[in-house]
């Protein structure tokens, strides 16, 4: 069993910056770890995600913007958002698939608002 805690999550101004952190309770340093989001009444897209090699995918509409990384040796994942947008509001989730176990944050809320 490998619980994610997600932090980092607040209000910021648009343009601004927010760096958010997940950190699995096991050794997870040979899985991917992602970073969904979910907005009000929208489905949960994916956002971002570093394989356990540090191979990173971006979706489209953050690239540029966000990037993911990784310390193993914390077996934490990291996503460093800039210039964020009224559009990245969401409730952001670390996920993790070990296997056949899917594992998920509880989430962390970010509001980009003036």
């Amino acid at each position: 069993q490998v619980q994610l805690v997600e932090s980092g999550g607040g209000l910021v101004q648009p343009g601004g910056s927010l760096r958010l952190s997940c950190t699995a309770s096991a050794d997870v340093r040979i899985f991917a770890m992602d970073w969904y989001r979910q907005a009000p009444g929208k489905q949960r897209e994916l956002v971002a995600q570093i394989t356990g090699a540090g191979r990173q995918k971006n979706q489209d509409s953050v690239k540029g913007r966000f990037t993911i990384s990784r310390d193993n040796a914390k077996n934490t994942a990291y996503l460093q958002m800039n210039s964020l947008k009224p559009e990245d509001t969401a409730l952001y989730y670390c996920h993790l698939m070990a296997g056949t176990n899917d594992y998920w944050g509880q989430g962390t809320q970010v509001t980009v608002s003036s």
